[in-house]
């Protein structure tokens, strides 16, 4: 199955985190990682929402206080407030990227505006707490509550790494089947990702095949909507190295009569040095994916388990 990289894959990006020069300070806060390997496959929309809400560069340093689920938006040193200003330039900021085609949204860690979660929020005796959301990311993440949303920070453990990117390209597809909605289009998502789903939760494999069975007998809103809330809830949920490994060894009973008494033992090393982590995913994904085309198994062929994302991003080559 073809991941089809090449069509284009837009995400929003703090600025700052694409080299531009937009901090408080005048500097930024450039990720090569993203600028140089997810830029490959990705379009970035840079979003800075201290510049973009009439802020200066340079400009005071800024912090939330109060209320953590409701935060104040105030500079250090002189105590300017501008949490009014910031939410409601956030507000129609979101309505603009809704017209993006956004598939995901990389954030600024740690950031009074940006950052996803665990902000400073200082309280009433100027301590602060690490249990704040900042004021324009919980605004964005409210009004797209299904994007897969990540920090700069934890894109540095490989499992939410390549979890988040593999939402990313899930959710582009997924996008694409609401925009031409017919029941058999649900079925053959379904279908195609049912191994990638297992990986994930074998509860919402189940759910979210039984929701796809009533394809064409639901109504679509009511079916793509029930369809979507399993979804989301299902890539939120990290694969683990058992679960991966019940799928290899699902998919190994799809070659039980064409493999040679070799090549079977050759897999079941493969799979069983995984489970001992011994050895990335990438090693008996690779002996599949052979077998797939030396045998032509159809249904595996199909399958985006096998090729979730483009293999530059070398996402399962870590142990």
């Amino acid at each position: 199955m073809d991941v089809n990289e090449n069509k284009i894959t837009r995400i929003g990006v703090s600025s700052c985190l694409l080299g531009n020069k937009v901090r408080y300070d005048g500097g930024h806060k450039h990720d090569r990682y993203i600028t140089e390997t997810l830029g490959k496959y990705f379009e970035f929309i840079p979003v800075c929402p201290e510049v973009e809400c009439g802020l200066p560069i340079p400009r005071e340093a800024m912090r939330l206080i109060g209320d953590p689920e409701s935060p104040r938006l105030v500079t250090n040193k002189t105590g300017v407030d501008f949490t009014d200003q910031m939410n409601e330039w956030a507000e129609q900021r979101v309505n603009q990227l809704a017209g993006e085609d956004l598939c995901g949204f990389i954030f600024k860690s740690k950031s009074p505006s940006s950052g996803m979660e665990r902000v400073k929020v200082y309280d009433g005796n100027n301590i602060p707490h690490t249990i704040g959301v900042g004021l324009f990311a919980r605004v964005f993440k409210n009004r797209f509550p299904s994007l897969p949303v990540e920090e700069e920070g934890r894109l540095n453990d490989m499992a939410l790494r390549e979890n988040f990117i593999e939402s990313v390209f899930v959710y582009r597809r997924w996008r694409d089947i609401v925009s031409t909605f017919t029941a058999d289009s649900l079925v053959t998502f379904h279908t195609e990702h049912k191994l990638l789903l297992r990986t994930h939760s074998e509860k919402f494999y189940r759910e979210l095949g039984r929701i796809a069975a009533q394809a064409g007998k639901l109504s679509a809103e009511d079916l793509l909507t029930s369809y979507q809330e399993n979804l989301v809830a299902a890539m939120k949920l990290l694969p683990t190295v058992k679960k991966h490994v019940n799928v290899l060894m699902h998919m190994m009973g799809y070659f039980k009569k064409v493999l040679s008494g070799d090549e079977k033992q050759e897999l079941l090393e493969g799979i069983e040095r995984f489970r001992n982590h011994y050895v990335p995913l990438i090693v008996p994904l690779t002996l599949i994916n052979h077998y797939v085309r030396k045998y032509d198994e159809p249904y595996l062929r199909n399958q985006y388990y096998l090729n979730p994302h483009p293999m530059e991003l070398k996402l399962r080559n870590h142990a």
